[in-house]
């Protein structure tokens, strides 16, 4: 058995089963595909799962990939013990309903005794109890020595979760050898010690489980396998952990450089550079496959990882961000099996520099205050830290508590946990509740009952008849309602488009022949009926009315504008700053798009101009606009786009621009892109963390925009007295100018000063051999002041000047302290912050140099009164 590279074992498990006529797939991205049951792929059967459910067909009946996976139950335990990690790669040969035990068996056993070359002597194989078959197939078939099976019960070897394809499995273990065991009589295979290590699983799905202990045989089985690369690459190697590995051991040797430190040599310092290597792991990987950080989900499962990496920076002495250089080697190292690394590798360490920045502005303050809670509960005997103060760190100062957790943890305590998570709940109740109320806003919560459901013809019609099946006045039902009131009505069948999605109702006006409602809006009850909000402008209508229902054609043609433009733009977002854009939320109406996604950084000006030439681009290009139900695995085939978080029926309505964009939608579109007319960017700004937000324009709103714009410009340049042409050049000389005033009013004031200085100096007080000069100065800026105390601080050594100013109604401080005076202990700040007090004010600075503010101007006297005594106290 020859020493193999991590890499290499896997292009060699890969290409055995090429050999075999297995289709080689790459690894599906970490963020599970139109999979809400999952926040991570954390197995190589996960995103296979579809197939085996039948929800998809597999593009081949054999497949073969190496899956990245990510999981983190264990997190707390990673660098503790070498055997934990968050990242791994999980090896996979499946079948789709083609071969089945035999083939399996046969080609396992092929790959790790005649690739591998592993001696079969040290090979164990594992068995479900009852599987016969299996012991059959490898004993007399494989030819493996029945020794070495070994039969185990349903809790080993009988693969099942919950209601999906299940079968026994057989488990192939490495003897490490006797050095490597416990010393007991009985080790075995099985034995928790570090002997044998079980390192590929074979499932043989013949089963349908229905989840509540009833198995129904398959007419046709199928193959999951699971073999953990890094477990291999272990036993291939001879070494005890993955982190000894050798792609592995090469970014922790890229720390170790860092840090200045040596791994094997103190115990602390292995855990920390066993987390930080493991973690750099995952979130380079994660970030790859378009995760940003934030505070739920997987952005959040990502801040942890990175913000625990960067904690165990700091405890090995690292200052400054770190991790993005570490980056360099990991890349390095996996660019061989993913090449798409170094294509994104510029905006994975941006990333992850740009988090690693915002817990650097937040770690020290949350460590100084926990280190301060730690202490005291010491002093007081205790060992836990009160929900209270533990929910202070994370709510005020942004300190995570499973970091709060994980400081306690290293010094045998915790924190109330359930007082925590009552505050915690209190919060998301409070946000819960007044995102509610602004969802509700202008909406009532309704009798519906004995509505039929809304029968909804917006998609094609704009206009249609209907008759009244409630009619809601006051907020009760009423059977009739005259002019003036303001009615609720649910309609048999409507035009009219229900807000949902992020696009608003439509508006409009509902007739009978005698009365008229002026419809405002339009919402969705809490049973799916179409509510028409509005006010009765003439006549009477009552329930049971026939009625023409009449959606504003001008204002819904704007709101589709601004909803096709919305799709463009998602699209337009993704090919300018990658694939890790998502939609994060949206508002579209008739007079703007507002679109909320998933980025790291403030578009650059360069960046939002490239969006609107996309945007732009597919606009003139007048694509098509189609839409199509139909089932969501097909839907998901197509490439198109599901907003995560949003469940989804088994049927989907999908609009298509052309090949441009793809996505779930249930809004109403143009039928054509070029009825857009244009777009243009109006702001983009950041509404959370790792989420931005644009605004646009489109149609006749953008046409309002630009005169808008055309006649600011025009009447600035008529001011100016300057065509527009010439703006810029004129702005340029006005401001050269405005500097060139600057600096003579600094001149002049820089005079008056030394001019008023020489007066106050002859009055100056003597304080323990200091001269301390004090002033009240009406229509002094506190600019003014501070020229004239940094004036003294320059030109006498020994001199304490605090100089009080009024102007426009308000009172300032200036203070300075000589080099011979702050030698002596005066202090500048101090003595200021005595002085702003007395006049119900405050403030504070350097030894040198300071500024203070005050309320009382009747006080600017006596609060220079405290100076001489606050010099007398300081000087030495």
């Amino acid at each position: 058995m020859e020493w193999t590279g991590l890499n290499e074992l896997r292009e060699k498990y890969l290409a055995f089963f090429e050999s075999k006529q297995h289709m080689r797939l790459p690894s599906f991205p970490l963020v599970p595909q139109n999979d809400n049951t999952l926040l991570l792929i954390n197995a190589g059967m996960a995103p296979m799962k579809k197939y085996f459910l039948g929800q998809m067909a597999p593009p081949a009946r054999r497949v073969a990939t190496c899956q990245k996976c990510i999981r983190t139950p264990d997190i707390e335990r990673v660098g503790k013990t070498a055997r934990h990690g968050t990242y791994f790669e999980m090896l996979g040969n499946f079948s789709f309903g083609d071969y089945f035990k035999r083939e399996a068996s046969a080609w396992a056993w092929e790959f790790v005794t005649e690739v591998l070359g592993m001696p079969a002597d040290r090979l164990w194989v594992t068995i479900f109890e009852d599987d016969d078959e299996a012991f059959d197939i490898w004993t007399k078939e494989v030819g493996v020595e029945p020794s070495h099976i070994a039969r185990f019960g349903r809790e080993d070897n009988f693969w099942e979760h919950g209601s999906l394809p299940c079968g026994p499995c057989s488990e192939i273990y490495y003897d490490r050898g006797e050095a490597f065991g416990c010393g007991a009589p009985d080790c075995r295979v099985g034995c928790d010690c570090d002997r044998y290590v079980e390192f590929w699983n074979l499932v043989f799905q013949q089963f349908d489980s229905d989840g509540k202990g009833h198995y129904t045989r398959l007419a046709k089985p199928n193959i999951d396998t699971g073999m953990g690369l890094e477990r291999l690459a272990c036993i291939m190697q001879g070494v005890d952990n993955l982190f000894e590995v050798d792609t592995i051991r090469n970014i922790m040797e890229h720390v170790v450089r860092i840090a200045g430190v040596t791994y094997g040599a103190d115990a602390k310092t292995d855990v920390s550079l066993r987390v930080i290597t493991d973690h750099i792991r995952s979130t380079v990987f994660m970030v790859a496959d378009g995760v940003i950080p934030s505070n739920e989900g997987r952005g959040y499962v990502l801040r942890r990882l990175l913000r625990r990496a960067a904690r165990h920076g700091r405890l090995l002495g690292i200052r400054g961000a770190f991790l993005a250089d570490v980056c360099d080697t990991v890349i390095h190292e996996n660019q061989s099996a993913y090449p798409e690394l170094v294509e994104k590798g510029s905006s994975i360490k941006r990333v992850i520099a740009m988090e690693e920045q915002r817990f650097e502005a937040t770690i020290d303050q949350g460590l100084q205050l926990l280190g301060a809670m730690i202490e005291k509960l010491s002093s007081e005997g205790k060992t836990q830290l009160a929900g209270e103060e533990a929910f202070r760190l994370y709510d005020t100062f942004g300190f995570p508590l499973d970091l709060t957790n994980e400081i306690l943890s290293e010094k045998s305590m915790t924190v109330e946990q359930g007082v925590f998570d009552a505050l915690m709940k209190e919060q998301r109740e409070k946000a819960r509740a007044a995102h509610a109320a602004r969802a509700l806003y202008g909406t009532q919560e309704i009798n519906d009952e004995g509505t039929p459901e809304t029968v909804f013809v917006g998609y094609q019609a704009l206009e249609c008849e209907a008759r009244i099946e409630a009619l809601i006045a006051g907020g009760e039902r009423a059977g009739s309602a005259p002019a003036g009131s303001e009615v609720s009505v649910i309609l048999d069948k409507t035009p009219f488009y229900a807000e949902s999605g992020g696009q608003v109702g439509d508006s409009g006006v509902i007739s009978t022949q005698s009365a008229v409602i002026c419809i405002a809006g339009c919402y969705k009850s809490a049973s799916g009926r179409f509510v028409h909000t509005g006010e009765v402008i003439s006549g009477t209508v009552a329930e049971g009315d026939a009625v023409s229902a009449k959606v504003d054609p001008a204002r819904r043609g704007a709101i589709m504008r601004n909803h096709s433009a919305a799709h463009l733009l998602q699209a337009a977002l993704r090919r300018v700053l990658g694939t890790h854009v998502r939609q994060a939320g949206q508002l579209v109406d008739e007079s703007r798009v507002r679109f909320d996604f998933t980025h790291y950084a403030a578009l650059t000006p360069e960046e939002l101009g490239r969006v609107e030439d996309e945007v732009n681009g597919a606009i003139l290009s007048g694509l098509a606009v189609e839409t199509k139900e139909m089932p969501i695995a097909e839907a998901s085939k197509l490439g198109a786009m599901a907003l995560f978080g949003e469940k989804y029926g088994s049927v989907v309505r999908v609009v298509s621009m052309g090949g441009y964009s793809t996505e779930f939608c249930g809004g109403t579109h143009l039928d054509n892109t070029a009825k857009i007319g244009l777009f243009k960017v109006v702001s983009e700004a950041s509404v959370a963390a790792g989420v931005r937000r644009i605004e646009g324009a489109t149609g006749f709103n953008l046409l309002e925009l630009t005169g808008a714009d055309e006649k600011a410009l025009h009447e600035t340049a008529q001011t100016l007295k300057a065509a527009p042409a010439e703006l810029p050049q004129r702005a340029a000389q006005l401001v050269a100018e405005l500097r060139a005033k600057d600096r003579e009013i600094e001149r002049l004031n820089g005079k008056l000063a030394s001019s008023q200085l020489e007066g106050l100096l002859a009055t100056a007080a003597q304080v323990r051999g200091l001269r301390v000069i004090t002033a009240v100065i009406t229509g002094s800026s506190p600019e003014a002041l501070r020229l004239m105390t940094d004036r003294v601080r320059d030109t006498q050594p020994d001199a304490v000047a605090v100089l009080a100013g009024i102007s426009d109604g308000k009172l300032s401080f200036a203070a300075a302290c000589g080099s011979e005076a702050v030698k002596r202990g005066a202090h500048a700040g101090n003595i200021i912050r005595a002085a702003a007090a007395a006049a119900g004010g405050g403030g504070g600075g350097r030894p040198e140099s300071a500024m203070a503010g005050g309320k009382d101007i009747s006080k600017a006297e006596e609060a220079l009164k405290t100076v001489p005594a606050s010099v007398e106290k300081m000087v030495k």
